[in-house]
């Protein structure tokens, strides 16, 4: 398995990130705020957390399973990515999905952080691109069986 170091600053109220169990692909984070989110609103959530993603990966932020199907919370953009040379603090856009209000605790797991390589690509100009069997067949063009 390779290894990374994950440099973190935390504010006030803030958690340090923490895999759940021994092969866990995401570090659970918190969020240091105490708010209710109602049917179809969107939130930014703090979460205190400031990090140094090592240079070569990004940081992609997922919703968590458990908050989605028990609560529908999720998030708009997921994965949200976060580059390696930003070090602002990160939050996470969260939306309620579901029919009822959702309350969430200072303290509350509400996202993971998954940290990935990246490959940098040379972008070419070209006339004609090889040929596949799908080809530009679109979206549903591979079928669902």
């Amino acid at each position: 398995m390779n290894s990374q170091t994950l440099q973190v600053k935390l504010s006030e109220g803030a958690q340090l990130p923490a895999y759940q169990t021994e092969h866990s692909a995401g570090l659970d984070i918190r969020t240091i705020e105490t708010f209710t989110l109602k049917p179809l609103e969107r939130r930014l959530a703090k979460t205190g957390l400031h990090i140094a993603i090592p240079e070569g990966c990004e940081g992609q932020i997922r919703p968590r399973s458990g908050l989605a199907l028990k609560k529908g919370i999720s998030m708009v953009n997921t994965p949200g990515t976060i580059d390696s040379d930003y070090r602002g603090e990160i939050g996470v856009i969260l939306i309620n999905l579901g029919n009822e209000e959702v309350h969430i605790e200072a303290g509350e797991r509400i996202a993971q952080l998954v940290i990935c390589p990246i490959v940098k690509v040379n972008i070419e100009e070209v006339e004609n691109l090889s040929e596949t069997v799908r080809g530009s067949g679109g979206f549903g063009s591979t079928g669902v069986k």
